[in-house]
């Protein structure tokens, strides 16, 4: 992602925890709320807009690109090695991802069968992994950004393919708040362009949903797990039915 859009979504961060809708934008800027929905969508700004919309947000440019510089230091991505240490033991996976869901030190203990010391051992240990800085009293600073992603094939996603795959999909997918749909397709190479974009544009919008929500208490937030996926794909029981190309080649 080029460096003007990233700035434009810290923007759009900062006009989401200050309660700005694009109404208000749009009434700001005189424009349609249509279009200020493109713009951001586009990531399409003039610098008096820009302005603008900063002042909307009570913020300057130079607290935007601070803010850039600081979320460009955190990691996207752990090594192989260090997935690896992590998913090998149990508890120390469970803290991981207790952390990346902005739960506390407290909050662990009271829902986890750990003791204390033995939950700071494990959040020193991701602190070593540069996962996690272990501030005084205990207190976690979450050192990976946003779009945080554990690696295409690497140890975490082998561990849900291996172990965590049939219990994910143990449901009937009916309640409310969840939901599952299989759609056979043929696509042009554009076409499937598109579906991957959009697919990735979805889980940034989950990973801010994500990143707002931890202001909320723990007790009005419960875990979610966003399964996204496509691929080149026919039924193996389809494709053996397929007839076998004739060897036209002479010899």
């Amino acid at each position: 992602m080029a460096h003007s859009d990233s700035m434009v979504d810290v923007l759009k961060r900062e006009l989401k925890a200050r309660g700005v809708t694009y109404a208000q934008v749009a009434r700001k800027l005189s424009l349609s709320e249509a279009s200020v929905k493109r713009m951001f969508s586009r990531r399409s700004f003039t610098l008096k807009r820009l302005d603008q919309v900063c002042e909307l947000a009570n913020t300057e440019f130079s607290d935007l690109a601070r803010a850039l510089q600081q979320e460009e230091k955190l990691i996207s991505q752990l090594t192989h090695e260090q997935e690896k240490e992590i998913v090998s033991n149990r508890k120390l996976f469970l803290v991981a991802v207790c952390v990346l869901n902005h739960v506390s030190l407290e909050q662990i203990l009271a829902t986890y069968e750990l003791t204390k010391a033995e939950c700071i051992q494990l959040l020193a240990r991701l602190d070593r992994l540069g996962f996690i800085q272990l501030q005084p009293n205990n207190r976690i600073r979450l050192l990976v950004s946003r779009n945080f992603a554990w690696l295409a094939d690497g140890p975490i996603q082998r561990f849900f393919k291996q172990q965590a795959h049939n219990e994910y999909f143990r449901s009937r997918f009916d309640r409310p708040d969840e939901y599952m749909i299989v759609v056979n397709s043929m696509l042009s190479k554009a076409s499937s362009a598109a579906i991957v974009a959009k697919l990735k544009r979805l889980a940034r919008e989950c990973s801010e949903l994500h990143g707002e929500d931890a202001r909320l208490p723990l007790g009005e937030r419960s875990a979610m797990s966003l399964l996204l996926a496509v691929r080149h794909w026919e039924l193996q029981a389809f494709a053996e039915l397929r007839r076998r190309k004739l060897n036209t080649t002479r010899s």
